[in-house]
């Protein structure tokens, strides 16, 4: 990452992992999505647990994401895993969007297999309009908590919706 990219204070997330007990089943398609946007999001974000902060760390954090009694538990830790700070949100908010991110992405899927160019660009449209409007909805779930940047938002969505994939 360059310089001009990297947040004052290092305030970004240096490692995420994904709770592999939340996550029943996973096909192809799926698994690249979660490596790509781990590694989009290790390359780049923006990332700063305001109480954290408030309490003097710096960054860059480590972050766990599961899915508790149907919340989003969200464990920041330093960069040598001492927990900082616990996050839960309630995810019936982004129960529509799952679903219906799962459904465009199953399109999309289907129809890089077998669509025209045009349909296929069609799909991914609306696809990534889904993908927009729920990174929305997380920035707005995280207003006071977090402070983060849309790409970063997108990608977090994303690894969500890996949490919820049920077979």
């Amino acid at each position: 990452m360059s310089d001009s990219t990297t947040p004052s204070g290092d305030q970004r997330i240096a490692k995420i992992d994904l709770d592999e007990e939340t996550i029943i089943w996973r096909n192809a398609d799926i698994e690249q999505e979660r490596r790509i946007a781990i590694f989009d999001l290790i390359e780049e974000n923006t990332f700063k647990p305001v109480r954290a902060a408030e309490r003097g760390s710096a960054g860059p954090y480590h972050l766990r994401l599961a899915v508790r009694d149907g919340r989003l538990l969200m464990t920041i830790a330093d960069s040598e895993d001492n927990v900082l700070e616990e996050l839960l949100l309630g995810l019936a908010r982004f129960r529509r969007p799952i679903r219906e991110y799962f459904a465009i992405c199953d399109s999309y899927y289907q129809a890089i297999r077998k669509a025209t160019p045009g349909e296929i660009e069609t799909i991914d449209m609306a696809r990534r309009g889904v993908h927009n409007r729920a990174a929305e909805l997380l920035l707005e779930r995280l207003e006071g908590k977090v402070e983060t940047d849309f790409p970063t938002a997108r990608r977090l969505f994303t690894l969500i919706c890996v949490l919820h994939i049920k077979g």
